[in-house]
């Protein structure tokens, strides 16, 4: 099998606040199984990352402490940097781009660029606070969105609806620094022509789909952006903090982040060269026309890492310099939510990294979050899930599982790998079943559907666990010991697999039991051979995966926050405000997607002899040609709202599965449209 050239990057967190759950499950973990898997596969692999240390968060937060920018990214860098190898992140390189090495590649961006006439200058108004004389960057404002109401909507862009909008047209803006309102003021900006790139950003989209089969969520994010067309977009902001402009006359202004923190992936790469003096290591991999260059990211990031940074390259390639590979895939996962909402820092909802491993070992969180990554939806962590896959699944699974067998092989073997004597049908189909594993998963991470693949990696514990009791060695131990230990055998040469398997998954876990199997692992391709020979000296075993008492996961459920505010409690209403709800019945006759939107869908019911438009937020549920047909209940007297830009008269009635996914109420053929509900 020929070897692979790979370049790998998790998108680079910022450094003002410590990582928390739902950033693992996002760009980083299923980046790290990835990683790992390909290195056991013998290919050639960097994994790089690193701080994001400019923009907006960053001075907001040093705002809010009263201290400069440098103390906020010199304490969450280090703090996240210990945290990641807590974990177990295997990053060949984590840097920060405060360093001079990234604040020169992104200078030489910017100036050749400059050169060569790409940016325009461009006058615009810009939110400016008076009190404390400063432009306001996007984050520094907020107001009530024009589109949809939201009233904690930034300058420029909603995240509840997705919009983006001229600063002119927020409604109630307010400076989060004074709390007064801002004025709008005429600044100067250079603009990158994004639009110029759009047709080469669309045939890039198109042939890395055709060739290497993109996401949905990613594909629809960018043909959202490509329907709106794509517009100049400003690469300068008015602030202290960041990468100052290198041009005379532009004083006071710094890079965009947007623009030079994805460059952090190249000086990280060039950091890492310096570091294993080799000067030219990283064009190896960026500029190396064979390098397999993928990008692990979360949903909010896709817009950079598939047309901004992707348009960015392109850009300088066009220039006749040294050619920069583009992203092969962007597998972007969704969100992880916890305990069925979202992460909030300012609430005191979710839990750090850094907490979480002070409770419980890294592998037992490794695990969970894979088994039930947000790859097509958004999931969630709770306490009692995460204390269910230990104790059943990684204890009572693959646990004793390997507990048993060690147990028998050191009881009545002396601690050695039995013979491996006549094989009956059972153990034929055992071993059949070790050797088709490792392509089975690898089948699945090639196409980076990890969760799928761990998950069937701990099918091969299940399978391991009935073919021991089918065995029954307990009998044959005594009625015929060649066969119990032909059992043993293969349990052990399973377990061997499952070392290896699991390994990019489980590493502390599997490190150990590597220890216990006194051997260490091979190529991938040939774990599921029997490697370990007969008469192999084992070491003694322990307790991998103990279980998690009831009282442990009860004091961390009693630790979250209770209700604080009567919104959060049911309000009573009267009989007769509930009669002036008007629930009818209405059939689904047309539906699509919303462009720019993963969760609305635009449909036209009729209701009687009317017809409406409703948008409703079961994207992630519905194929839209599903609901074609269907006959719903929707609140029909509603006063119409606009959401991304698109009138709704009505809301449809749905709940909440077990799953996380949205059901619409449905409705009997035999009730006619436009009946109310009663």
């Amino acid at each position: 099998m020929t070897k692979e050239k790979i370049l790998v990057t998790s998108a680079l967190p910022y450094a003002n606040g410590p990582i928390h759950l739902g950033h693992l499950s996002g760009a980083y973990l299923p980046a790290d199984i990835y990683v790992r898997y390909k290195r056991l596969n013998g290919d050639d692999v960097i994994y790089i990352c690193g701080s994001d240390e400019h923009g907006v968060p960053i001075t907001i937060s040093a705002d809010k402490e009263k201290v400069k920018p440098q103390v906020i990214i010199d304490r969450f860098h280090e703090a996240n940097k210990k945290a990641f190898k807590r974990f177990g992140m295997s990053f060949d390189n984590y840097s920060r781009t405060s360093l001079p090495i990234h604040h020169e590649t992104a200078k030489e961006f910017f100036l050749e660029f400059y050169n060569h006439g790409l940016f325009t200058e461009k006058k615009s108004l810009q939110f400016y606070d008076d009190k404390v004389n400063m432009f306001l960057p996007d984050r520094y404002v907020e107001g009530t969105c024009p589109k949809c109401g939201n009233e904690e909507a930034r300058s420029d862009e909603c995240e509840n609806c997705g919009s983006l909008y001229d600063p002119s047209e927020l409604k109630n803006p307010k400076s989060k620094i004074s709390g007064g309102t801002p004025t709008l003021k005429e600044t100067t900006h250079y603009y990158f022509p994004l639009g110029k790139y759009q047709p080469a950003l669309e045939k890039y989209v198109d042939e890395m789909n055709e060739k290497y089969g993109w996401k949905d969520n990613v594909l629809n994010y960018c043909r959202g952006w490509f329907k709106d067309g794509l517009k100049d977009r400003a690469i300068t902001r008015d602030l202290d903090w960041g990468i100052k402009v290198p041009v005379v006359g532009a004083t006071g202004k710094v890079i965009y982040v947007w623009f030079e923190a994805v460059l952090g992936y190249i000086s990280s790469t060039k950091e890492l060269s310096q570091q294993k003096n080799d000067p030219d290591l990283w064009k190896k991999y960026w500029q190396d026309p064979k390098t397999k260059y993928i990008a692990f990211i979360g949903k909010d990031n896709v817009v950079f890492h598939t047309i901004i940074f992707p348009a960015i390259l392109m850009a300088w390639n066009g220039l006749g310099k040294e050619q920069y590979c583009l992203p092969q895939n962007v597998p972007a996962n969704e969100f992880l939510n916890f305990e069925g909402k979202k992460f909030s820092k300012s609430r005191n909802w979710g839990i750090d990294v850094d907490e979480f491993l002070d409770l419980f070992e890294p592998d037992l969180l490794r695990y969970t979050l894979a088994a039930n990554l947000p790859e097509t939806r958004d999931t969630d962590f709770f306490w009692t899930e995460f204390q269910l896959r230990n104790n059943s699944e990684l204890a009572d699974i693959l646990g004793n599982f390997i507990n048993r067998t060690f147990t028998f092989v050191f009881k009545h073997f002396d601690g050695k790998v039995p013979t491996l004597g006549k094989l009956e049908k059972i153990d034929e189909e055992m071993l059949k079943e070790i050797s088709v594993y490792p392509k089975r998963v690898a089948d699945l991470f090639e196409k980076y559907k990890i969760r799928d693949g761990v998950n069937e990696i701990m099918n091969l514990a299940r399978d391991g666990n009935k073919y021991f009791n089918d065995s029954e060695p307990w009998k044959t131990v005594k009625s015929d010991k060649e066969k119990c230990g032909t059992t043993l055998n293969i349990c052990l040469q399973a377990i061997y697999s499952l070392a290896e398997l699991f390994s990019p998954v489980l590493p502390f876990s599997t490190e150990k039991l590597f220890v216990m199997l006194n051997t260490k692992p091979v190529d991938w391709n040939d774990c599921g051979k029997s490697n370990l020979k007969e008469g192999h000296q084992l070491n003694p075993s322990e307790i991998l995966f103990p279980k998690i008492e009831d009282e442990k996961i009860e004091t961390q459920v009693n630790k979250l926050p209770k209700p604080e505010s009567e919104k959060e409690k049911i309000d009573l209403i009267t009989y007769d405000d509930f009669m002036k709800i008007q629930l009818r019945t209405a059939e689904v006759i047309e539906a699509e997607k919303v462009a720019k939107s993963e969760k609305l869908l635009k449909l036209k019911v009729r209701v009687d002899n009317e017809e409406r438009q409703v948008i409703a937020g079961i994207a992630k549920s519905y194929q839209p040609e599903n609901l074609i047909g269907k006959k719903v209940v929707i609140v029909a007297n509603l006063q119409p709202a606009k959401l991304m830009g698109l009138e709704s008269r009505g809301m449809i009635l749905a709940v909440e599965t077990k799953d996380g996914s949205l059901e619409v109420l449905n409705v009997p053929e035999s009730v006619n449209n436009g009946t109310r509900v009663k």
